[in-house]
């Protein structure tokens, strides 16, 4: 039995691709989700295109420098392919330009660096359509 794993999303059985050529990124990744989901590293698109005809992702993380890479032009490949999947951008800062202008081009939301099991976890399970906690902060006062 693993720690903080929910046992009903262990069984759910959703499959998240994770396409970072920051392979210590993508390790950590795979290693964060690998417990609630069904976590697959992959190097580039064009794998994850390839092994997605047989075994189609529910949530793509794509990493920030697999755009640098490849290209926009990787959303509309993905897009085409998938029409419902959820696409995550890595990154440092939304402000870099090709976050900015993935974010444009239709993908769903970013994850930012650096990467704590708590906030994949969270942004990861909102993206798949799980409840998350709201993680509301309550004070109370003894009189």
């Amino acid at each position: 039995m693993q720690i903080g794993v929910d046992s009903q999303r262990a069984v759910d059985n959703k499959r998240v691709f994770v396409v970072d050529c920051d392979e210590v990124s993508g390790l950590a990744l795979q290693f964060m989700l690998a417990d609630e989901c069904e976590a697959h590293l992959l190097a580039d698109v064009e794998s994850a295109l390839h092994k997605g005809r047989d075994w189609p992702p529910d949530l793509l993380l794509l990493g920030q420098g697999n755009l640098a890479k490849e290209g926009i032009k990787v959303l509309a490949q993905l897009r085409q392919q998938h029409p419902t999947l959820k696409i995550m951008v890595v990154c440092d800062s939304t402000d870099d330009s090709h976050v900015r202008q993935a974010l444009a081009q239709g993908a769903n939301s970013t994850l930012l660096r650096p990467l704590t099991l708590e906030s994949v976890r969270r942004k990861v399970d909102a993206q798949l359509g799980r409840r998350t906690p709201l993680g509301l902060g309550i004070a109370v006062m003894v009189v």
